[in-house]
C-alpha cells in the first residue's frame, strides 16, 4: 500500500497485534472522551480490565472472520493506529477505527481507506462516529451520511411501562428468526455475531403472528435491540429497562427511533446528545438500536 507519511506502513493485522490494538483504542478514545466533554459530564476514565478483555476476545473473533477487514498502521516501526470491520451479507461495518493522539496527519486516512477495501461489492455500510471534529470529517468524506445520536439515562420510572406480551428469554433456536429481524431493519442478519452481542448481556425475545423483535440487555444497559414493528420495539425497551437494578443506558438512539425517545422520556430518562450514526447506501436502520461495534 502506498504510504501517505514518511515512514508509515498500513498492513493487515495479526494475532500479535490484537493487544496492542486494544491499548491503542483504549487510549484514543479516552482522549476524544476528555476532549468533547460537558462540564456536567462526569469524568472519563480509562477502559476497566473486564471490557479491555472483552474487546480483545471481540477482536480476535473478527480477526479470524473478517481478516481481510482487520488492519494497523506502523509509524518507523511502531504500531500507532488500528482498524477493524466486518461483512455481514451485503452489509460492511466499522468495528473499530483508532490512532493514537500523537501520531495524528496523514495516518488516518489510508488506514481508514484500508478497511474499506473490505466493503467493495457491498450495497450497504454503518459505522459509529464519536464527535471528534477529525472522525466526522473523515467519515463524511468516505462518503458516510452521519446521524446524530442521543444517549437515554437515569433510574426509570417503570410505573408507566405498558404490558409487555409473551417476552421471553432467548432460545439458541431463535437465531433465525433474530437474524430475520436484522435483514428487514438493515438489510442483513448478525450470523455469528450474536454470539458475541450474547457476551456482552442476555437476550430477550418478543414473538407473535404478526411481529418479533429481540433486544440485548443487562442491568438496564441496552446492547441492541431490532424489531418488526415500533410497539413491539418499544415493548421489547421497557423489558430492558425492567431489568434495572439501578441506572439504566441506552446509546445509540438515532433520530428515525422517535418510539425508544418516547419510551426514555415516559421512564423518567434523561436525554443527551452523543457521536453519530454512519451510514452509506441506506438510511439509519428503524426500529433498530444498533449495537457500537457490531452495528
Amino acid at each position: 500500500m502506498a504510504e501517505s507519511r514518511a515512514g508509515l506502513v498500513v498492513r493487515p493485522m495479526r494475532p500479535e497485534d490484537v493487544e496492542v490494538a486494544e491499548q491503542i483504542s483504549a487510549e484514543a478514545f479516552l482522549q476524544v472522551d476528555l476532549a468533547t466533554r460537558r462540564a456536567t459530564d462526569p469524568e472519563p476514565e480509562r477502559r476497566p480490565a473486564a471490557r479491555s478483555q472483552r474487546w480483545i476476545d471481540r477482536t480476535t473473533r473478527l480477526l479470524a472472520t473478517d481478516g481481510p477487514g482487520c488492519w494497523v498502521a506502523d509509524l518507523d516501526g511502531r504500531t500507532v493506529g488500528m482498524a477493524t470491520s466486518l461483512r455481514r451479507e451485503t452489509l460492511w461495518a466499522l468495528a473499530t477505527f483508532a490512532v493514537l493522539p500523537g501520531a495524528q496527519g496523514g495516518v488516518g486516512r489510508p488506514l481508514l481507506e484500508a478497511a474499506l477495501q473490505h466493503s467493495v461489492g457491498c450495497l450497504r455500510g454503518m459505522l459509529a462516529s464519536s464527535s471528534d471534529p477529525r472522525a466526522v470529517r473523515r467519515y463524511q468524506a468516505a462518503g458516510f451520511d452521519l446521524h446524530p445520536q442521543m444517549v437515554l439515562s437515569g433510574r426509570p420510572d417503570t410505573s408507566a411501562a405498558p404490558t409487555l406480551g409473551a417476552v421471553r428469554e432467548a432460545r439458541s433456536s431463535d437465531r433465525e428468526l433474530m437474524d430475520s429481524v436484522d435483514r428487514r431493519c438493515r438489510g442483513a442478519g448478525r450470523g455469528s455475531d450474536h454470539d458475541l452481542l450474547a457476551e456482552m448481556a442476555p437476550a430477550l425475545v418478543l414473538e407473535s403472528r404478526s411481529a418479533s423483535g429481540y433486544v440485548y440487555a443487562d442491568d438496564g444497559r441496552v446492547a441492541a435491540l431490532a424489531a418488526t414493528d415500533r410497539r413491539t420495539a418499544a415493548r421489547l425497551l421497557w423489558a430492558a429497562l425492567l431489568t434495572a437494578t439501578g441506572d439504566a443506558e441506552v446509546p445509540h438512539v438515532t433520530g428515525a427511533n422517535q418510539w425508544a425517545l418516547q419510551v426514555g422520556l415516559a421512564a423518567g430518562l434523561t436525554v443527551r446528545t452523543e457521536g453519530y450514526l454512519g451510514v452509506r447506501g441506506m438510511k439509519p436502520p428503524t426500529p433498530y438500536l444498533h449495537n457500537g461495534a457490531l452495528l
